[in-house]
């Protein structure tokens, strides 16, 4: 025991902020939350035992509910890979040495200091309103812009390019992962007269599978907490016709708007448990994509 505390203290004591918050004001509301899953509670009047009869309700009958999960997840499958994709292809081209290269990677990864703000997501409905800079800009090339916000065909594809266009963190990342892959395996591939293509699939996909793994998870998971940026753009009750109901957003109204707290804190175990399952998937399959230097060499 004296050996384990020896090695490990250095590591619990940059832990410890964390940890002291976690056991003295977070486990609290998660525990309180878990039980309060099981009742009917409403603030005023004391919590009453129901059961699962919130989970069964939500389940069979609710179909708001699955309406939310089926907006969510589009959202994620959309708004993942289009990130992800992006960010790599702007750290590549960022992965080189130029003069004030330094000021072009600070102003790339602006959006994601400004994207989780209340002011871009208001600035972002602004943008793609019906008089918007963006119709004006597709009517100057002689189309009609749609109408962004209040088509539901349209308005879920507004909160996907907002996601994209927050490629900052990501990009800064995949710029780690991509200096630290040897030179002198591009120079090998260069005597073998291996093209631009050849070299990504053979070269820096492969290297970078643990960056990509890391992203992955980090942006999977903030995508299905998206809040602020639906909140903003649809008035905070998911419209045009729950095009824009986030199962967050659905989560909010339920405790705050309709004060039913049992109810939200059944559905904030149920998205625990979604980002928990797919999580899970992502580790679970990583061994047969995601290879790490100790286990090359």
């Amino acid at each position: 025991m004296r050996k384990f505390l020896a090695k490990n203290a250095p590591g619990y004591l940059f832990l410890s902020p964390w940890l002291l918050g976690f056991f003295f004001l977070a486990i609290g509301p998660i525990v309180t939350s878990f039980y309060l899953s099981f009742t009917k509670y409403d603030i005023a009047t004391p919590p009453r035992f129901i059961g699962i009869e919130h989970y069964e309700y939500m389940f069979v009958w609710d179909a708001r509910f699955w309406q939310s999960l089926k907006v969510t997840f589009a959202y994620v499958f959309m708004s993942v890979p289009g990130t992800l994709i992006f960010a790599l292809a702007v750290a590549m081209l960022l992965d080189r040495q130029i003069r004030a290269i330094g000021t072009y990677r600070a102003l790339f990864y602006l959006p994601s200091i400004l994207g989780g703000s209340i002011a871009v997501a208001i600035l972002w409905r602004q943008l793609f309103s019906n008089a918007g800079v963006i119709n004006s800009i597709v009517e100057l090339v002689g189309f009609e812009g749609p109408y962004w916000l209040s088509d539901p065909d349209y308005s879920l594809y507004t909160l996907v390019i907002l996601a994209v266009w927050q490629f900052g963190s990501p990009m800064l990342i995949f710029l780690a992962g991509l200096r630290a892959i040897p030179q002198e395996l591009y120079e090998a591939a260069e005597i073998d007269a291996a093209g631009p293509f050849r070299k990504f699939f053979a070269i820096t996909l492969p290297m970078l599978a643990p960056v990509v793994f890391f992203n992955l998870v980090l942006q999977m998971i903030e995508a299905f907490k998206t809040f602020n940026s639906a909140f903003i753009i649809s008035d905070g009750r998911g419209n045009p016709l729950d095009s824009l109901l986030f199962f967050t957003l659905y989560l909010y109204n339920e405790a705050f708007s309709f004060f039913r707290m049992g109810y939200a804190s059944a559905l904030a175990w149920v998205l625990l448990a979604i980002i928990g399952f797919f999580t899970a998937i992502a580790f679970a399959t990583s061994k047969y994509w995601v290879h790490y230097e100790n286990e090359r060499g």
